[in-house]
């Protein structure tokens, strides 16, 4: 059955040399988890549909619909999809485009989706004065131009850090204080305190709620209502959930979905 099939083995990029290549998955026919791996090519995983989150340089990167996150070639990472994600991966050759050299989720634009939805149907050894040639050039340079997103949360590969992330990634609803959390790792909460600032730049408190914000933005791409979100994060009412997604991104979620639509779909050419 295609449902034990893991999205590694569908294609490997680093057989071609072309400057892009992309193909489009439907994760109704894979496994939503996608293991640790790497590849010479750079990586861009874009959501047509759900939503999915990847795990690459100690953070968690958020993929929601009309966003792509940017992996260098050469940096390990994994994903989770959610069950209704459909995802075009493209894949760039080093040098092939003025991309960051760090991992960041960047904003799409309707033009670049058509064109990697439309390069995903060409073979990976299109020829180099093709159609399709042409086509991966003019999507790298409009890529280079995307403005970035914060959909990610900083992680470390700290041990004490990792439980914690662990524990909260599968239960966002816990509740417990820095000072349980900090039993638990067998720490002081003063040491705990500091451990966090270093090792992600954010308080405990900042943290977790970038945490839920990473959280809330995927189950809400996948369909997922306010009321459930609002519920699985632990909110003891809707309108608290509501409110800390407003205070962080500045909308409610239904405006702030509603805007990125918008947005993106109206959208002048950097260029022109």
């Amino acid at each position: 059955m295609l449902l034990s099939r893991s999205a590694v083995s569908v294609f490997n990029p680093d057989l071609t040399d072309q400057p892009a290549v992309a193909r489009q998955l439907d994760f109704a026919d894979y496994e939503a988890e996608v293991p640790m791996h790497q590849h010479r090519k750079g990586q861009v995983i874009l959501a047509l549909h759900g939503a999915v989150a990847c795990t690459a340089d100690n953070e968690i990167w958020i993929v929601p619909p009309n966003c792509g996150v940017w992996i260098p070639g050469g940096v390990p990472h994994s994903a989770r999809a959610t069950v209704n994600a459909r995802l075009n991966y493209l894949f760039v050759e080093p040098g092939a485009a003025k991309l960051p050299e760090d991992c960041c989720t960047l904003s799409i634009s309707p033009m670049i989706r058509e064109m990697v939805k439309r390069l995903a149907h060409e073979p990976a050894d299109y020829p180099p004065d093709s159609h399709a040639a042409r086509l991966a050039r003019v999507a790298l340079d409009e890529l280079a131009e995307m403005p970035h997103e914060r959909f990610n949360l900083p992680i470390s590969s700290n041990p004490k850090i990792l439980t914690i992330a662990d524990a909260l990634t599968i239960k966002p609803s816990d509740r417990s204080t820095l000072a349980e959390w900090a039993k638990r790792v067998a720490m002081s909460e003063r040491s705990l305190t500091r451990l966090m600032i270093a090792e992600t730049g954010l308080t405990f408190g900042r943290w977790r709620q970038q945490l839920h914000l990473v959280v809330a933005l995927r189950e809400l791409a996948s369909g997922a209502t306010v009321q459930t979100v609002a519920a699985e994060l632990g909110y003891d009412s809707v309108n608290a959930f509501i409110t800390m997604f407003k205070k962080a991104l500045g909308s409610t979620p239904a405006q702030y979905f509603a805007q990125r639509r918008a947005t993106l779909l109206t959208a002048p050419n950097p260029r022109e």
